[in-house]
């Protein structure tokens, strides 16, 4: 058989110096019919090995009568049903072969994306120990967000994947968009929703936003495979050789990269994602002019120790608020009580857990309130003492008018008390 090189140089020989096939024979020293064959074939010699069949071919007619009535049946149980004793990796490569013959497929079409209509967001956790504070460290989720159309990346790291934080680095993020898309897509994160049924707070945060929260299908991921990719990307551009000293620290150093990144230019768009962002922006809805309430909310009773706990740490509050009923709000970046409206404790959020913050002017506060309080109900004087004269017993036998005279000596037996 031919080899390439000795055809392609037939080729040119004939073609190119117009030499004839019995010099292109001599000069190469190949045969005349090798030379007809060569110029006779219009593409390259390919060396083809007969294939030799595989073990599962004689198996084959078993495999497809199990898949006809069963297209989900697992390869293993197909293994046990036809006796099969050799590799489990060759049965399974045959099985995956002939599934989709019975099963069928499930396409998906590829999404085209127009201007202000969608934003995908997922959490990426970052290859990196960061320091939380009190001696704690840990890898806290990093919500990111991507434009559909302009490929616009926009991520911050935030506290924890909880409903409230979820919403918090949502509306900040879109407010770095400068408008509010159609459609946010999410995968089945749990603080967004599950089973296509979106949290109370994610359903309101849509209806303030006046947008749509969609949750792609477990494993379909390509629904959101510009996210997955910009996760990738955050790996490989930012990551190397980069240290953090804390969570605000990571959140600066992101966003002093995130603007060269999005000054790149995009393989699948052509173009800069900076250029396409107005685009994007004017398709988009408005933000409201007043940020929706968001974060964590709740109202108790401040108890004698003056302190509320919000996500696993508790938050010193000006005492003078014990026994009554206090607001306590909690955002990304800082923890609120409020007094009737008036603001009796401001704490930055501990990202670090099972920490008490206490406010030194709470507990001076704190021990001016008990000086006084003291000083109120326990130095008064004393009550002078009552002097109570004893009574003989059976006065009081005469004042509920027991009269025992009729039982032998059990009156009489009774002494009376001086």
């Amino acid at each position: 058989m031919i080899i390439m090189e000795d055809w392609a140089e037939i080729r040119r020989l004939h073609r190119s110096e117009h030499l004839g096939i019995k010099t292109i024979a001599r000069r190469l020293g190949l045969a005349r019919n090798t030379v007809r064959a060569a110029l006779a074939a219009a593409t390259p010699p390919r060396y083809e090995r007969p294939g030799r069949g595989s073990l599962t071919d004689a198996a084959e007619p078993r495999i497809r009568a199990l898949l006809k009535d069963v297209p989900t049946m697992p390869a293993t149980v197909i293994a046990e049903r036809i006796g099969w004793e050799h590799s489990s990796a060759i049965l399974r490569a045959k099985v995956a072969l002939l599934r989709p013959e019975y099963r069928g497929v499930d396409p998906t079409d590829r999404t085209e994306y127009v201007a202000g209509e969608r934003v995908q967001c997922d959490l990426w956790f970052p290859p990196a120990v960061i320091p939380l504070g009190a001696g704690q460290t840990g890898t806290p989720p990093v919500l990111v967000m991507v434009l559909g159309f302009s490929r616009m990346l926009a991520a911050m790291m935030i506290p924890s994947r909880q409903t409230v934080d979820l919403l918090c680095g949502m509306w900040a993020l879109l407010s770095v968009f400068g408008g509010v898309p159609k459609e946010l897509v999410w995968d089945s994160e749990s603080g967004i929703g599950r089973r296509n049924k979106l949290t109370e707070p994610a359903r309101s945060f849509a209806g303030i936003l006046g947008t749509r929260i969609y949750q792609v299908a477990v494993r379909e991921p390509e629904h959101k495979g510009i996210v997955e990719r910009g996760n990738n990307f955050y790996e490989t551009s930012f990551m190397p050789g980069r240290a953090f000293a804390s969570p605000a620290d990571f959140n600066t150093q992101l966003g002093a990269w995130l603007p060269g990144a999005n000054s790149r230019l995009v393989r699948r768009t052509g173009a800069r994602p900076v250029d396409r962002l107005p685009a994007d922006r004017l398709a988009m809805a408005v933000l409201p002019p007043v940020a929706p309430h968001l974060g964590f909310a709740d109202r108790v009773r401040l108890p004698r120790d003056y302190y509320v706990r919000v996500h696993a740490n508790d938050y010193s509050v000006d005492p003078v608020a014990v026994g009554r009923m206090v607001d306590v709000a909690g955002t990304l970046e800082r923890i609120q009580v409020r007094l009737e409206g008036r603001l009796v404790a401001d704490h930055p959020r501990s990202w670090a857990v099972h920490q008490t913050i206490t406010d030194p002017a709470h507990k001076e506060s704190a021990g001016r309130l008990r000086t006084e309080y003291w000083k109120a109900n326990h130095a008064r004087p004393a009550p002078p003492p009552t002097d109570v004269s004893a009574r003989a017993l059976p006065d009081y036998d005469a004042l509920y008018g027991i009269d025992f005279s009729h039982r032998t000596g059990a009156a009489s037996s009774v002494p009376a008390l001086s």
